[in-house]
């Protein structure tokens, strides 16, 4: 769609683009639409007793509502419903991938209930993936930031579903061996859900008679260290820590967004300063000076300024940001947050032994161990070092002792709390013992409710899952 700026290669890359341009000025330029298809009122005296009612109300309340939806009664209108969709589905004027068919009768919707994944009431019924044939030209191999082997098939250009694919990730190498996939194949490619590039077969007959199997590698293509496979796992991995791309890997994630959210330190920026021999982990980078910086590629002085800003603010990021920023195997955002107010510093993380690690929530054996051996390298303690001297944030600030008093209790957060961000609210859960999901399920022991709260609302209220408001919820916090 052309938007006056660039053009964008689909409709799902422009909208999602768009969505985050801070400028008004720039999105009223574009044709973005809103197709409504429920609401939910506190007010309603006389709240839709189904989803029919609900979409003609919509309608009648000046909202847009899609004009394809059908009320049918029995199984054989579902059928012939989707089975017309699927043949015109290139009618439509934007993307579909399915169909979804819901119970109308919200009565009947409480009875049926849901699992802790998915209503019992809806199901979605994907059409086809639109398929594709082009020619594999290479595979090449990506080195993770934890070493990992990835590879990944550079194709010849293909039209598909609206954009050109020139590369497809293979997994691991059980997939390449499982397809027998080869440089110079013909194969066959679709698009997961209409969105992932993936190889789903080869075209045998059209394979060439010098072919042959691609042979997994005793070596890092990067580094040129040993690859070898670890217990229990399907991934290789280069055994060399000092691998460059390992390095920038690393170093690429600890400026990540939900790291330590580094502003100017993008892949590129990472690259450059790591083959210029600038840094060699993460703790380089606050080492860094202004004359080091101006006059390399892609850096003048307003540029470099504003990663050493960046640098700066980073240091006042939270310790629970600073762990997950350490990329420490199998520690994601959440274990992270549990570890930094469980623990209260970053020295008494290195301390703990795996007993003491496994007595925190949702800390098991394996994950343990990997925090232990983490902190065992002498490579790993050599960054450490940098960062304390740097004056990163080693402690938890503005948290009191942890007590127990939320154990074994799940909490869901919806809506905006008007006493503190939904963060803060969820470390007060975990300090007190508690844990902090994403959604609402028949294990969640309470959901707390704020201003303007969207569809967990309901969903606890069908589950029956007691709902907590915030000043209740202040109540059960308070220190």
């Amino acid at each position: 769609e052309e938007t006056g700026e660039k053009t964008f290669a689909n409709p799902r890359n422009s909208t999602a683009g768009s969505l985050k341009i801070l400028d008004p000025s720039v999105v009223a330029k574009r044709p973005l639409a809103l197709v409504c298809y429920g609401y939910y009122s506190e007010t309603d005296r006389r709240p839709p007793t189904g989803q029919s009612e609900a979409l003609r109300r919509l309608g009648e309340f000046g909202f847009p509502v899609s004009p394809h939806w059908k009320a049918v009664d029995d199984l054989e209108g579902v059928i012939e419903y989707r089975q017309r969709w699927q043949e015109r589905r290139d009618d439509l004027p934007f993307e579909i991938d399915g169909i979804v068919i819901k119970v109308d009768d919200f009565a009947d919707r409480r009875i049926l209930g849901q699992t802790a994944r998915a209503p019992r009431w809806a199901l979605a019924f994907k059409f086809s993936a639109r398929q594709t044939q082009t020619i594999l030209e290479r595979i090449v191999l990506q080195v993770g930031r934890t070493g990992i082997l990835t590879p990944v098939a550079e194709l010849k250009p293909a039209p598909l579903g609206g954009v050109t694919i020139r590369r497809a990730t293979l997994h691991n190498f059980e997939e390449i061996q499982r397809l027998d996939v080869r440089e110079g194949d013909t194969v066959v490619l679709e698009r997961g859900g209409d969105v992932i590039p993936k190889i789903v077969s080869v075209d045998i007959s059209l394979r060439s008679e010098d072919s042959k199997p691609y042979r997994i590698p005793r070596k890092c293509p990067s580094c040129g260290a040993a690859v070898e496979r670890m217990e229990g796992e399907v991934a290789y991995r280069c055994t060399n820590p000092d691998d460059p791309e390992v390095v920038k890997r690393q170093i690429e994630h600890f400026a990540s967004r939900t790291a330590l959210d580094i502003e100017g330190l993008g892949a590129e920026t990472v690259d450059l300063l790591v083959d210029v021999e600038l840094i060699g982990d993460a703790g380089d980078l606050f080492s860094l000076r202004l004359n080091q910086l101006i006059g390399l590629e892609r850096f003048a002085d307003k540029s470099a300024q504003n990663l050493l800003a960046g640098l700066e603010k980073a240091k006042e990021q939270p310790l629970e940001r600073l762990i997950y920023a350490l990329g420490i195997r199998f520690v994601g955002e959440g274990t992270a947050r549990m570890l930094a107010i469980r623990l209260g510093s970053l020295d008494a993380l290195v301390e703990a032994s795996v007993d003491r690690l496994q007595q925190i929530p949702e800390v098991g054996p394996r994950v343990a161990q990997t925090i232990v051996e983490f902190f065992r390298s002498p490579r790993n303690q050599k960054l450490l070092r940098k960062l304390r001297v740097a004056g990163l944030r080693f402690k938890t600030v503005g948290t009191s002792a942890p007590s127990d008093r939320l154990s074994g209790k799940t909490f869901v957060i919806t809506g905006s709390l008007s006493s503190m961000s939904r963060e803060q609210a969820e470390q007060a859960i975990v300090r007190h013992g508690g844990r902090a999901t994403k959604s609402v399920s028949k294990k969640t022991d309470y959901l707390v409710v704020g201003e303007n709260p969207g569809s967990k609302y309901d969903t606890a209220r069908e589950l029956e899952v007691p709902i907590l408001g915030e000043e209740e919820f202040i109540r059960l916090i308070k220190d």
